[in-house]
C-alpha cells in the first residue's frame, strides 16, 4: 500500500495567520477542555457559557462527545485504544479552530490522564482544563440518558465509572464543585475565571 504522508506537504506560511484573525475577532482564542464523569454537568455548563460569551459578541465552537461520535468518530468504540483516537482527532480539530482564532469548548470524559495529556500535547499551551467534579453517586442520580442503569445491567461495556476507570485531574487550570452548585453558578464561576484569558487586547 502506498504512504501516502510521504507525500502530504503542509502549509506554514499562510497570508493570514492567527493573530489576524483574533484581530479580526477581537478576541483571545483558547480551548476550554471539560472532563469529568458521565452527567456531570459537562455539556450543560458549556452550552450555558457559550450562550453568555456570543451574547458578549465572542466566536466560540462547542465540541460535545456524543455529536462528535456520530460524524467525525462515528467508526470508533469505547475501548482505551479507541477513546485515545477519538482524543487524538478532536485535539485536532482544537487546534485548528484555534488558528482560526475561535474559542473552543470541548466537552469530553477523556477519563485518563495520560489521555488528557497527550491531547494538551497537540493543543499546546492555549490547553486550559478544566474539572467538572461531580461525585460517582451524584451522575448516577441523575443518569439523564439512562446510561448508568444499562452500565449496571452489563448492557453497556467500558463505561467510565462502572468497569472503566476515571482518573481525576491532578492539577487542573480549573475545578467547578458542581454538587451543591447550581447550573447558573457554574457558569459564572466558569466564565469569571475564563474572561481575561479571552479578552482582546
Amino acid at each position: 500500500m502506498e504512504n501516502f504522508s510521504t507525500n502530504i506537504h503542509p502549509t506554514f506560511d499562510q497570508l493570514l495567520d492567527r493573530n489576524d484573525k483574533e484581530n479580526l475577532l477581537k478576541q483571545k482564542a483558547t480551548c476550554l477542555w471539560l472532563t469529568g464523569l458521565s452527567g456531570s454537568g459537562k455539556t450543560t455548563i458549556a452550552k450555558g457559557l457559550e450562550k453568555k460569551l456570543h451574547n458578549e459578541g465572542y466566536m466560540t465552537q462547542l465540541l460535545d462527545g456524543d455529536n462528535v461520535r456520530t460524524g467525525l468518530c462515528n467508526n470508533l468504540s469505547f475501548s482505551i485504544k479507541d477513546r485515545q483516537e477519538n482524543i487524538r482527532r478532536i485535539a485536532e480539530l482544537n487546534k485548528l479552530f484555534l488558528e482560526a482564532g475561535v474559542i473552543t469548548i470541548s466537552c469530553f470524559v477523556s477519563p485518563t490522564i495520560e489521555i488528557r495529556e497527550m491531547a494538551k500535547g497537540i493543543i499546546g499551551s492555549d490547553f486550559q482544563e478544566v474539572f467538572i467534579n461531580t461525585p460517582l453517586e451524584v451522575c448516577e442520580s441523575r443518569d439523564v440518558k439512562g446510561l448508568y442503569a444499562k452500565a449496571r445491567k452489563g448492557e453497556i461495556k467500558n463505561f467510565t465509572g462502572i468497569d472503566s476507570p476515571f482518573e481525576a485531574p491532578l492539577n487542573p487550570n480549573i475545578e467547578l464543585k458542581t454538587e451543591n452548585q447550581s447550573i447558573e453558578s457554574s457558569v459564572e464561576d466558569l466564565y469569571s475565571q475564563i474572561i481575561e484569558t479571552i479578552k482582546y487586547s
